[in-house]
């Protein structure tokens, strides 16, 4: 076995799963209602041939027994099928920690007054802990609208912007030149040793620059602080190997850096894929490459940007042939996802749905995967593929990748 190679587009749903209703998502399906909307809106067929050989059309209309106009009948190369969710979250640490091998089987905490959501002890302890005047927002909202609508009483007072989610979830917005990205972080850590009694899943640093609400926009210095999953994943069940995992993108903070030998900070899909393929191209025998595609989740599904999901999901298939072609003989190319974030779906929310599985390694033949009974299949899996202690959760499907 030589490597395997994770791309997780974030957010790429196939379908509203079996248990969508308990989360009022039942109908909803990311990647069809983008193919429906881009042909009926803008009489354009999804260009995603390369993504469509390799399983992930078939894997969606497998899951929810739809047929894509165009793709009728057409060759796969590669393992694919559908996955459940076992966890009991739609959020992106569930999402990662169970196809690593760990479902959360526990409950998250949440905010879930829409208005004036944080407890008010919390609040008082983190100004007096931070040196803060106060702090701004205290709501859920979207994260491109709190800079509209705070950011510029934020720069002349200084205090943060703090917001949350339907997810388990403190974000804090400021500005790197006004506020600056140290104190930012610093900031964030408090709130992160504050909230461990409220059971908050992630603190998330976002830092913007701008000077008005007409030109503010978040810089790549995000910062998540994440609890730690509670049991070994197959990351750390690699290094403990004495292997490497390598992780791009927001991947490291998704597992509190537990488990991961070398990290690399990218913005932007063109620059998380160029430092993939870097990756791919030196990293040794039995590494994890572990690559997280933010842009389609934070850029397109929440911001219920349906074209620009379609345009994102287009120059990621003009990509996948520089991933195959750097793959080694005996490497293993996962591409999945870990929730969904339909953007023609009500809300800023994700969307709980089955996501992707996709294996393939160099001259496989089509394999149907169907449908999975959680996502630590694949971690399982990738167990198995690098002769690593199992986890305790999934089931191995790498007889069935040759």
């Amino acid at each position: 076995m030589s490597r395997v190679v994770i791309l997780v587009a974030d957010g790429l749903g196939i379908g509203s799963s079996a248990d969508a209703d308990a989360f009022g998502d039942t109908g909803a399906n990311t990647l069809f209602h983008i193919f429906q909307h881009m042909k009926s809106e803008h009489n354009h067929i999804l260009q995603i041939s390369n993504l469509a050989k390799l399983g992930l059309v078939k894997a969606c209309e497998q899951a929810k027994n739809i047929s894509f106009d165009g793709f009728a009948n057409h060759q796969v190369e590669g393992a694919y099928g559908h996955m459940q969710e076992l966890s009991t979250g739609k959020d992106t640490p569930s999402g990662h920690w169970e196809m690593a091998g760990v479902p959360v089987l526990f409950e998250w905490g949440y905010f879930k007054d829409k208005t004036n959501s944080f407890p008010p002890e919390f609040i008082d302890e983190l100004v007096k802990r931070t040196g803060v005047p106060g702090i701004l927002a205290n709501r859920h909202a979207p994260g491109t609208d709190v800079l509209r609508w705070h950011g510029e009483e934020h720069i002349k007072t200084g205090m943060p912007i703090c917001y949350t989610s339907a997810d388990s979830v403190f974000q804090v917005a400021a500005h790197e030149e006004h506020f600056g990205l140290d104190k930012l972080y610093e900031f964030c850590e408090i709130a992160r040793e504050l909230l461990d009694e409220y059971n908050i899943g992630r603190v998330i640093a976002r830092p913007f620059l701008g000077d008005s609400e007409d030109n503010f926009k978040r810089t790549g210095n995000r910062r998540d602080y994440s609890v730690l999953p509670p049991s070994p994943t197959v990351l750390q069940r690699n290094t403990e190997a004495g292997n490497k995992v390598i992780s791009i993108g927001k991947i490291s903070d998704i597992y509190a850096h537990q488990g991961i030998t070398e990290k690399y900070k990218a913005t932007g899909l063109e620059e998380l894929i160029d430092t993939t393929l870097v990756q791919m191209n030196t990293a040794d025998d039995k590494s994890i490459i572990f690559t997280n595609l933010v842009n389609f989740d934070q850029d397109y599904g929440h911001r219920r940007d349906i074209k620009g999901y379609a345009e994102a999901l287009e120059y990621f298939d003009t990509r996948i042939p520089e991933v195959l072609a750097a793959l080694r003989d005996d490497d293993v190319l996962f591409i999945t996802a870990d929730h969904g974030c339909d953007p023609s779906w009500p809300g800023t929310d994700h969307t709980r749905e089955y996501v992707p599985i996709i294996a393939y390694k160099n001259g496989m033949a089509e394999v149907n995967l169907g449908l999975r009974d959680t996502f630590a299949d694949m971690g399982q899996t990738i167990s198995d593929l690098l002769n690593v202690q199992s986890c305790e959760y999934g089931t191995s499907f790498a007889g069935q990748l040759k």
